[in-house]
């Protein structure tokens, strides 16, 4: 099992013959996400550390099978090099992995072959594998056009399909048969016709009902940001794992995220969008150039621990929705 701190080149872990593991799904899914939290907590890490961060060292801690991990130190969060060291003097086997700051091919592929040598694996077994994930990741496409397209999925599932191809449950094949049964299910379910349509954007929530509460209002999420983009199926005719990766939007400066926000704002049909930050993240100082740049009204809400949303936030979501239905 290989554990990884967010979206990597998941061909080279597949191609490797390795299971991999987003540390945040096993997280976020946990029932006891919050004794997670404090069992890092009790370790010495500070209150004001993102939840994400402490729950993804316990997440490690707790299970012996993991046994390397994938730390992306360049293009996510600024505590991972720190939580790297810490994890190292735990005896845990790690590895950095760093996104350029700016789109170069050549910096790209030689992230990608380090941690093809560290994995013990060509790039050219990676890219053969990324030909593998092809009809997987055109069948996620469709099940997102499901959802703006056809009207035929929530936002959760919406959600959650997306956001577990970041390693595929562990297992390509469950996953594929799994997704295809989802596709089969909504295909066949009746239209759904929510007055005003919605777009998140920002790292998926911590929140677990979210979509729930949105929906309450007689509204749906219909655009996911970067869920959409842990499913690469936007580069999915492309040849090369390197142009793949450079493809990406998430890890780079947000003038890439920003192009294809507003892309999917018009082709969605999108009325508003919901901006979620993580307290204590640096990407919350991007609120100030996403509101400068997008047409469309912004409600721009803050998490911290796994849970249900506070009654605060759940008012404001209600008070954005009545405004966009007026």
């Amino acid at each position: 099992m290989v554990g990884f701190t967010t979206s990597v080149p998941i061909e080279v872990i597949l191609a490797a013959n390795c299971k991999p593991v987003d540390l945040n799904n096993i997280f976020i899914s946990d029932k006891n996400s919050d004794i997670l939290l404090e069992k890092a907590e009790t370790k010495g890490f500070p209150r004001n550390t993102c939840s994400w961060i402490k729950g993804i060292y316990s997440v490690i801690k707790s299970n012996k099978e993991i046994n390397k991990v994938i730390n992306v130190v360049e293009g996510d969060c600024s505590n991972t090099k720190a939580l790297m060291e810490v994890l190292e003097y735990d005896g845990i086997e790690c590895i950095s992995f760093a996104y350029p700051k700016k789109r170069d091919y050549l910096l790209m592929k030689s992230e990608i072959e380090n941690l093809c040598k560290y994995l013990n694996v060509s790039i050219e077994k990676a890219n053969l594998m990324k030909k593998k994930l092809y009809q997987i990741r055109k069948d996620i496409k469709y099940f997102d056009e499901l959802t703006w397209k056809h009207n035929k999925v929530n936002g959760f599932e919406n959600h959650y399909w997306l956001v577990s191809s970041s390693d595929y449950f562990g297992d390509i094949l469950t996953y594929s048969e799994l997704l295809k049964a989802a596709i089969k299910k909504a295909e066949n379910s009746k239209s759904l016709d929510e007055r005003v349509r919605l777009g998140y954007i920002g790292v998926p929530p911590i929140f677990n009902d979210i979509y729930e509460v949105v929906e309450s209002f007689d509204a749906r999420v219909v655009f996911n940001e970067v869920q959409r983009q842990f499913t690469m199926y936007d580069s999915n005719d492309e040849n090369d794992i390197v142009k793949e990766y450079l493809n990406y939007t998430y890890p780079y400066d947000l003038k890439a995220r920003l192009l294809d926000i507003k892309e999917q704002i018009k082709k969605r049909e999108i009325n508003g969008i919901i901006h979620y930050t993580q307290s204590f993240c640096f990407r919350g100082i991007e609120d100030i150039l996403i509101r400068k740049n997008l047409d469309v009204p912004i409600l721009t809400i803050e998490g911290d621990r796994p849970g249900k949303i506070d009654a605060r936030t759940k008012l404001r979501i209600e008070a954005f929705i009545d405004m966009l239905n007026e």
